[in-house]
């Protein structure tokens, strides 16, 4: 009797459990951010993208006229910023931007610019989730969040934070 495997579904399946496996290591031990003279282009915002526009929320301070998001959470979210007076402009980051970790690349979700004097982190970058709990995210996602952190610690001054937020009031309490 022969057994068939499916290929892709195996390696995908066994890469996975791999991966698992380190997500639970502490992303503190073993390796620091080194920033290089790289810089990135504006071309990661300026490509061409072919959206729905009606599944998009129609917008006044992004980058773009409208925003696709992920979740509802994040088109609250949205609905939010573009409302406040305290956003000069935002941008939902484009997949292509990403932070390497030792457990995958990483893609936070939004760059925030507020007015100087109202707040005292003129830029942010945030990920934004359903839930603040830690119990509540994979465990990779949980690492590669902790190595985000360090990653914008290193590259950044006082005046650019990162962080977590489940809400605009999240984020609002993080800047003021």
């Amino acid at each position: 009797m022969k057994l068939k495997f499916k290929k892709q579904g195996f390696q995908t399946d066994a890469v996975k459990a791999v991966v698992d496996c380190f997500a639970g290591q502490p992303p503190s031990k073993g390796f620091k951010y080194n920033p290089l003279e790289e810089t990135h282009t504006i071309d990661i915002f300026t490509q061409e993208k072919k959206e729905d526009l009606s599944k998009g929320f129609k917008a006044t301070r992004h980058i773009y006229d409208y925003v696709f998001t992920d979740s509802t959470n994040e088109r609250t979210f949205v609905g939010e910023l573009d409302a406040s007076s305290e956003v000069v402009v935002y941008a939902k980051l484009p997949k292509s931007f990403k932070i390497p970790t030792p457990v995958g690349n990483y893609n936070p979700d939004w760059a925030i610019a507020f007015q100087e004097g109202k707040v005292k982190h003129v830029y942010f970058v945030a990920e934004t989730k359903g839930s603040m709990s830690s119990m509540d995210l994979r465990k990779i996602e949980d690492s590669k969040i902790e190595c985000a952190r360090k990653f914008f610690a290193k590259i950044t001054s006082e005046q650019v934070k990162y962080d977590v937020v489940n809400s605009y009031g999240k984020l609002m309490e993080l800047v003021k």
